[in-house]
Parts: C-alpha cells; structure tokens; sequence
C-alpha cells in the first residue's frame, strides 16, 4: 500500500490549498506531485481518498472568509443552491466512473490541462466586456450553466473545478471578480457533499493512521488557501485570467512530455 508520510501529507496538503481555488487544477497538480514522490495514486484506494479528504480544508478556508456575508444574503444562497443542482446529479451518477476510471488518469490530465487553458484564454477577453458584475444579477438559468460546468469537472481531473465554475461564469457574462467568487462560494456545497460522500464510502479503506495523515493534509490545505483566496481576487482584478492559462497550457505540455511517453 502507497502510504504517505508526514511530510509527503504536509506538502500535498499545503499544495492543494495553492491550487483549489487557482484555474490551474488542483488534481491535475496532486496527481504529478503523486508521481514525482513515487506514490501509486491509480492502484491504491487510500491515496485516491487523501486526494479527496484534503480538500475539505481548503473549503473551510472559504467558509471562514465568506461566512459572515453568506450568513446575511439569502439571495446568494439562492444562487448557489440553483447552480449546486446540477453539479449534484452529475456526481452521483457518475462517481464510480469517477473514484474508479478516471481519477488519476495521465493522459486524461494531460489533455484537460491544456484544452481548459485554451478556452480559458478566450473567456478571458470576453470578461473585457463583461455584463454582470455581481451573481446575484445573473439570471437564474444562466446560475445553473455554472453549475453544469462544475459537475463536468469532476469527470475529468486536469479540468479543474474552479477552472470550470471560473470559466462558466465567465462565458455567461459575469466580470472576473465576480466569477472567481462564485466558484469560490459554489466550492462549499459541492466539495462538502463531495468529501463527505467519499469519506462515508472509503472510510473502512482508510488504515490504521490514516486519520490522522488526513488530519495533517487538511490543516495544512486549510492554512495554506485561506492566504490564496484573498491573493487571487487581488490578482485577477490587476492581471486577469490570462496567466493561469498560459501556464495550464506549458504545464500540460510538461505533463505530458514526462508521463505520457
């Protein structure tokens, strides 16, 4: 069994909190990281639950950031409830195919790396003229694209959740700011029932003192994002999206050129 240590829970944990919330793809960055520390991600089923667990730090930090404004706007959590839907039922029905067939796939990876950061660069210009500049202005059956967009991701690691929600926005009208914050936002629901599920179906997988690797993951992914929420929006609103997909589409490329050969 690929066991992780202390340290090799620590840095995938600290990794996953700089990547969650970044269209760079979160999973696409775990699975070569996985490769790089010799750790067998594709056959061992407690490597492709820690892949998952960690990232329910990350979503705290969002939860801890947003709280106090999530708590006050039931408008909002309208919108995330009606985009929430359809990333739901795209999960359940296919989270066999994803826990089982495609997480950790290297050529699946490899290309959504690349293919996201190509569209992403269109989106990107279109954000220029952008026709929303809050959710809550977005008409509801556009909130539910975004939420089609997101389920999507979660078939293809390489796609990136936020990526997708980021992307979907963007597509739909909103400004950059606002799409980043609605994929953050989105991230609580989504990754709660996603981490939770997978915890429930996988905890008789997890051996003994595995609990407490998660533990380390999840603290060290929940440290890390609370700092890359805050630097991203920040970031955006100066640069845009634009270098997040040039470098989703070099990373690919390196991707590809070191597993796929």
């Amino acid at each position: 069994m690929g066991r992780v240590s202390a340290w090799e829970a620590l840095l995938l944990g600290v990794v996953e909190g700089l990547t969650e919330f970044l269209p760079v793809s979160s999973t696409g960055h775990l699975t070569l990281l996985f490769h790089l520390l010799g750790l067998p991600v594709e056959e061992d089923p407690f490597l492709k639950t820690f892949l998952v667990a960690i990232q329910l730090g990350a979503i705290l930090a969002v939860l801890l950031l947003y709280g106090r404004r999530l708590a006050a706007d039931r408008a909002l959590w309208l919108r995330i409830a009606v985009a929430f839907v359809p990333t739901g039922v795209i999960g359940f029905l296919f989270y066999p195919l994803i826990k089982g067939v495609i997480l950790g796939n290297d050529a699946v990876v490899a290309f959504f790396l690349f293919f996201v950061g190509a569209v992403l660069l269109f989106a990107d210009r279109l954000a220029e003229r952008a026709q929303y500049q809050d959710v809550k202005a977005l008409p509801l059956a556009r909130v539910a694209w975004i939420g089609v967009f997101q389920g999507l991701a979660a078939l293809f690691p390489g796609t990136s959740r936020s990526g997708a929600t980021i992307l979907g926005g963007l597509l739909l009208g909103l400004d950059r700011r606002a799409a980043a914050e609605f994929s953050f936002l989105l991230a609580l629901p989504t990754m709660f029932a996603a981490v939770g599920y997978d915890l429930w179906k996988s905890a008789p997988e997890v051996p003994e003192g595995g609990w407490s690797l998660l533990l380390l993951g999840f603290l060290a992914a929940l440290a890390t994002a609370l700092v890359t929420v805050r630097w991203m929006l920040a970031f955006v609103a100066r640069y845009g999206f634009r270098p997040f997909a040039l470098y989703r589409m070099a990373l690919a490329a390196v991707y590809a050129f070191f597993f796929l050969r």
